[in-house]
């Protein structure tokens, strides 16, 4: 008599175990291990059977290089980040923090395909017919190629996919689906992973597009197992405060196109639009004031100029913080200021903020943000007709950054008069150029 195979599953993480264990030894949570039915294992070895399908080696020069078909979302920011446009058959993933305009947005990218002939079928988990309706109107978004389907079960998702031609299927969101072959509840770890393998496969076989919202955790990552983000063709997040106008979207996977790509959008009374002009959005102009400075950072082949602000006050017990800039390189730049400028931060409170909720992983603005420490400790404005362009190395050295002629230009044409940079510029850009190689050149040019 065969042996019955037993599997245990994280309900965290999705860590699989061939015994229980109180602890898992991936994601560190109690308690958190079940047991998969045999249903489930089957499944298992289904999607695991489906990914090692056996291939022929083939030589590298005998093989044809596939051109996607790709169709324009209507929207000109998603299209960016997307590559150029929707291709057909993928599976794109969306996440983002809530009320940060993720339905919105596709409700309307769904009325646009519709609206190009185009069937487009809209699920939702979440909201009733009338909710959806509701917002369709605000939006503009009624069309008659646009179905809307409230469905929790998967089988009967399909089922309806089945019965007419659509091209373009929404999934609202990934969390709220269930499938009867599971006995696990909505949302759980092996849920996700089945219904996900079960859109893939249908999206390839019928060439239908798919869309799938999902939610993310407090840590910022989608809710469920990685093996989700490894099955899909592209996964976007949305970054930006729901409390403010712009939002980011960022591609972190593209397997029809490179990720470097990022789509800024407006949230306005007609939902998520793409903000065409936003070149003048993240920094104000006038008066200078002690504490901001101007940096110039790349997002996909953008430039953006940003205001970076600083406040430096003294404090007993001094606390370092920073909004939209990494908090690991602001100590890096702290403890550089206080060993090559002699600048006494210790007794200090260091508070860093770019403006316009924007994240800088860039480090061309290490530069920027100096200028503003430097500019409130000493309490004395910058000239807001300065940007301040550079990255800065451990011994106080002032490197070179990639594109700097881009940069340059989107300067001029914000009007912007001085530049300090690490190095002359290739082209002749119409600014007032001043070489720093080191930090302390700054300092005096300051």
């Amino acid at each position: 008599m065969a042996k019955k195979t037993v599997l245990f599953e994280c309900e965290a993480c999705g860590n699989q175990q061939a015994k229980w264990l109180g602890k898992c030894p991936d994601c560190g949570a109690f308690n958190s291990f079940i047991e998969l039915k045999s249903e489930q294992i089957e499944v298992l070895k289904e999607i695991a059977k489906a990914s090692t399908t056996p291939s022929e080696a083939v030589c590298i020069e005998d093989v044809k290089i596939e051109h996607f078909n790709r169709q324009s979302t209507g929207d000109s920011e998603l299209d960016l980040v997307l590559g150029g446009g929707l291709v057909e058959g993928s599976l794109v993933l969306i996440g983002g923090s809530p009320g940060v305009g993720k339905s919105t947005l596709l409700l309307k990218i769904a009325s646009n395909l519709a609206k190009n002939s185009q069937r487009v079928l809209y699920v939702s988990g979440e909201e009733s017919k009338s909710q959806i309706k509701l917002r369709a109107d605000r939006l503009e978004a009624n069309t008659p190629n646009l179905f809307l389907l409230t469905e929790l079960c998967l089988e009967n998702i399909l089922e309806e996919l089945l019965k007419d031609d659509y091209k373009i299927l929404i999934i609202d969101s990934i969390q709220t689906l269930y499938s009867n072959k599971i006995a696990s509840a909505a949302g759980s770890i092996t849920q996700v992973r089945e219904i996900t393998f079960e859109l893939m496969r249908l999206s390839k076989a019928k060439n239908i597009s798919t869309f799938i919202i999902g939610h993310i955790t407090k840590e910022g990552a989608i809710a469920g197992p990685r093996v989700l983000e490894h099955m899909v063709d592209v996964v976007l997040y949305f970054e930006g405060d729901a409390t403010k106008e712009i939002r980011l979207l960022r591609g972190f996977k593209n397997r029809f196109g490179g990720t470097s790509e990022v789509g800024i959008f407006e949230m306005s009374s007609k939902g998520l639009l793409s903000a065409k002009d936003v070149a003048n959005r993240f920094f104000t102009r006038g008066k200078g004031v002690a504490g901001s400075a101007i940096g110039i950072v790349m997002e996909g082949s953008r430039a953006l100029v940003l205001e970076i602000q600083a406040l430096v006050c003294e404090s007993s017990y001094p606390k370092r913080s920073a909004t939209g800039y990494e908090k690991n390189r602001l100590d890096m730049l702290l403890a550089l200021l206080e060993r090559k400028l002699e600048i006494p931060l210790g007794h200090y409170d260091v508070f860093i903020n770019v403006s316009g909720g924007v994240k800088v992983s860039e480090t061309a603005a290490d530069l920027a943000v100096v200028a503003a420490i430097i500019s409130s400790f000493k309490n004395r404005p910058l000239s807001k007709d300065s940007v301040f362009i550079g990255e800065l190395s451990l011994n106080g050295e002032i490197r070179e950054v990639f594109s700097l002629d881009t940069r340059l230009k989107e300067a001029k044409m914000q009007k912007f008069k001085n530049a300090i940079v690490p190095a002359k510029p290739l082209e002749e850009t119409g600014l007032k150029c001043f070489v720093a190689k080191e930090l302390s050149q700054v300092l005096e040019w300051m």
